[in-house]
């Protein structure tokens, strides 16, 4: 994926999630809502956080210098961390705050039939974002499950661009619940129920994008697809074996190789070099993103220990 992957779903979610945050804070103006309020507040967060998404994908583009010779690939990861922690703070922790004191001091809602209008047509603007993003994610996805397109991916955008706005759906439905049992039995209690399982639902996507960019922060290596390619490209030439090897992606196009290769044995000084170059030329070719490869020729010391 190229280093603006995902920007299409970003910008239709930006677009979504601006235009539904101004039609839900009139809501709220109009009905007194806190489902209305927590979604508001939601979609606000989602708003700023496609800002984020994007910012990052401009920032990770810097030049690579010498206080960061790898480059600034990581500003995705960092960014998409942010992210998760303000659908946290923001969306959680608002929404469950404000659905508790909603049940504990119910008030009836005004004209509820207006927050109901407002939701159906937010969960049309955000079924277009979801699918905009659904699309742009299957042609990286491949054979896997969402689950682990989610869990392996290393771009971070589409995953969390899935994740928020599957969680804006869900949380449209529970707004559109609360709401309409609060108009159907006439108790605001249900508001408050239906902004409680808006935050419960928020917190557990903001814990699952907390832990998979935490992940990626730290740095994770080759997928096992992708590690299982890249030995068997270096063992297709003069290299016998590969003796041991380390990967990490500095970002999500960019990955470290570092391998400790036995070569054939007698090979010229001059033979050697253009083994290793043959050997990186497979890799890359194989797998794009492995644009740092860095081979230590060495002696397979378990081949001389056995002849012994």
């Amino acid at each position: 994926m190229s280093a603006g992957g995902g920007t299409k779903a970003i910008v239709a979610a930006l677009l979504a999630n601006a235009g539904i945050a101004v039609a839900k804070f009139a809501g709220f103006l109009v009905t007194g809502s806190s489902s209305m309020l927590a979604e508001s507040v939601h979609s606000l967060a989602d708003t700023s956080n496609q800002g984020l998404l994007l910012l990052g994908q401009k920032t990770s583009q810097r030049k690579a210098d010498k206080e960061h010779p790898f480059g600034y690939g990581r500003d995705r990861y960092f960014y998409s961390f942010v992210v998760a922690l303000m659908l946290f703070t923001l969306g959680a922790v608002f929404a469950l705050y404000e659905g508790i004191h909603k049940v504990e001091s119910p008030s009836p809602l005004e004209s509820p039939i207006v927050a109901v209008i407002i939701l159906v047509l937010a969960i049309a603007l955000e079924g277009y974002s979801f699918m905009t993003a659904i699309g742009e994610s299957r042609a990286i996805k491949g054979n896997s499950t969402w689950w682990q397109f989610i869990r392996q991916s290393r771009t971070p955008e589409l995953p969390v661009v899935l994740l928020e706005d599957s969680g804006a759906l869900l949380g449209l439905v529970f707004a559109l619940l609360g709401v309409g049992m609060s108009l159907i039995t006439g108790d605001p209690v249900w508001d408050g129920i239906g902004t409680i399982m808006i935050g419960v639902l928020l917190g557990i996507i903001a814990v699952i994008l907390i832990v998979e960019m935490k992940s990626l922060l730290i740095g994770e290596g080759a997928t096992p697809v992708e590690l299982k390619t890249i030995v068997a490209e270096l063992e297709a030439g003069r290299v016998e074996r590969v003796i041991h090897i380390r990967t990490q992606y500095l970002g999500p196009d960019e990955l470290l190789v570092a391998a400790k290769i036995a070569l054939s044995p007698g090979l010229a000084t001059e033979d050697i070099a253009t083994a290793i170059d043959d050997a990186e030329l497979r890799v890359r070719t194989k797998v794009p993103s492995a644009r740092l490869i860095y081979l230590e020729p060495d002696l397979d010391r378990s081949v001389a220990n056995n002849l012994d």
